[in-house]
């Protein structure tokens, strides 16, 4: 599928649902709270009164947002105890309440359409929202090549070491590193205002994804305007979907799911032409 298919992807996230009414709405106005944006819309009916398992859920999705990796043992503990099999449909609906107002924040501040934004969506409570997102939307990102693939890397290994993902961390993509990536360039990463390798767009870059990590709801001005500087409008719509495909790796994280796969060092990937990910 072509790039103009993700608008239809994320109004089919903003559909889904994690497999009850009340859960929905919970985990929606919750992340819409955290945030300090408008949450996705929540379906019109609610099934029953929050409950214990609600306010679980609730307290899951808000530490969710605000920095996944103060999901404790206590807390996922307590959660899958609570969600049972239907924990990872949550957590995917989490994540895609907790994205998608990004998403659309940082396309509005940049003056971009909103891609898939919808008030009225159709919603779909039988389908699991896991394949749509994991092997449908993600993948689709992957395949846009609108930004270089150093810029690219940059960005996903910021949003890794703000999420604290250890599997992230651990990865370095071929094809950035060809084009010029190393480790002297990605050590700079974490203070990248006086990044001496690291060129002034990456630097804008970077301003934008902390903002949309770290404070979505207050996008500067001269944030936006610095992206402007350096970017098209296209390369800045793949930087904002780029940051949503990446955190997906928030998923793991909360459930403690993101050990790496070497046990010193780094290992090599590479995303092929279909969006995929291919292990050295």
């Amino acid at each position: 599928m072509c790039q103009d298919d993700l608008p239809d992807r994320i109004a089919g996230l903003v559909a889904s649902s994690a497999g009850e009414a009340t859960v929905d709405s919970v985990i929606r106005a919750t992340c819409g709270r955290a945030l300090s944006l408008p949450p996705l819309p929540a379906p019109p009916a609610v099934a029953a009164e929050p409950g214990s398992e609600h306010a679980i859920v609730a307290r899951f999705a808000e530490q969710f947002v605000v920095d996944v990796s103060g999901v404790d043992d206590d807390l996922r503990s307590r959660f899958l105890s609570a969600l049972g099999d239907k924990a990872f449909r949550t957590v995917v609906a989490i994540f895609i309440a907790d994205f998608v107002p990004r998403v659309w924040a940082g396309c509005q501040a940049l003056g971009l359409a909103k891609p898939g934004f919808t008030m009225a969506p159709s919603w779909d409570f039988g389908t699991d929202p896991t394949d749509a997102l994991l092997n449908g939307f993600v993948p689709a990102v992957a395949r846009l090549r609108r930004l270089d693939p150093v810029t690219t890397e940059v960005v996903r290994l910021r949003g890794a070491a703000a999420h604290h993902c250890r599997l992230c961390q651990s990865l370095r993509e071929t094809h950035a590193l060809d084009a010029g990536g190393s480790e002297d360039l990605y050590g700079q990463i974490a203070d990248f205002e006086t990044a001496v390798l690291l060129s002034e767009a990456h630097k804008a870059a970077l301003r934008y994804i902390d903002a949309l990590i770290w404070t979505p709801s207050q996008i500067g001005p001269h944030v936006a305007d610095g992206l402007r500087e350096h970017f098209s409008a296209g390369q800045m719509r793949e930087l904002t979907l780029d940051v949503m495909r990446n955190a997906a790796n928030k998923i793991a994280v909360s459930l403690a799911a993101d050990a790496p796969r070497v046990a010193e060092g780094t290992e090599r990937y590479e995303v092929d032409d279909a969006g995929q990910t291919i292990f050295a």
